[in-house]
């Protein structure tokens, strides 16, 4: 993972992309959001999303995964180059989440995150404070899935 002087705002990022399976949707839903149209194809496809239709809390789950798995390949690549590897914090929260579109059994979604701000963090010396939107996109090029998030990330140490 690069450090906060690495980052440009407007560099963008594929993160990957996940197919909601039927099986898919009814597991996650019976774990985490067991409402009718998340766990039977006809109660969604009598509802207003017309199928079985995945949880929002689910296509924001798939799309953490997709960009911790996306992390963890850039700091390998990295490491085989032998560079350092920034070590990113947690994140100080989200704003702006939206599930404009359902997702329904058989959709694949693919995530792309761009960096819309950073700045220095004023109570954390060393680091920085970025903040990125995430859309995810469905195979017929519509959006379905928004969220402006941060990240605390490390700063190079002077002299480094």
């Amino acid at each position: 993972m690069a450090f906060f002087e690495e980052i440009e705002i407007g560099h963008r990022r594929e993160i990957g992309t996940y197919t909601f399976t039927a099986d898919s949707i009814k597991s996650f839903a019976a774990k985490f959001d067991p409402q009718r149209f998340h766990l039977d194809e006809e109660e969604g496809k009598n509802s207003l999303f017309g199928g079985l239709a995945a949880s929002g809390w689910h296509v924001g789950s798939a799309c953490m995964s997709l960009l911790v798995a996306d992390g963890q390949r850039q700091a390998r690549e990295a490491a085989s180059r032998g560079e350092e590897i920034a070590v990113w914090g947690p994140s100080p929260g989200f704003r702006d989440l939206r599930w404009i579109r359902p997702v329904l059994a058989g959709d694949t979604i693919n995530y792309v995150n761009v960096v819309v701000d950073k700045r220095t963090s004023a109570s954390r010396p060393g680091w920085g404070i970025l903040t990125a939107r995430t859309t995810g996109t469905n195979q017929r090029g519509e959006e379905v899935y928004a969220i402006s998030a941060s990240a605390f990330v490390p700063m190079r140490a002077k002299g480094a």
